[in-house]
């Protein structure tokens, strides 16, 4: 499965690792994802949801 908030659409980011000599090596952000029932169309559902939706209120548990 992707690693993508089912709500707000956040997704991993990339960027570089960077040493004390500055050599960069890739290195990816992942976004905090919690799996929650939520309540979709009236009926429970699992979903993927980052902990910022889950904290402002976005998904009904």
């Amino acid at each position: 499965m992707a690693q993508v908030c089912e709500i707000c659409g956040k997704k991993p980011g990339i960027g570089h690792k960077v040493s004390h000599a500055h050599n960069l090596s890739l290195r990816w952000w992942k976004p905090n994802l919690q799996t929650v029932r939520a309540r979709i169309n009236g009926k429970p559902k699992r979903i993927k949801v980052c902990a910022k939706c889950l904290k402002s209120g976005k998904v009904l548990k």
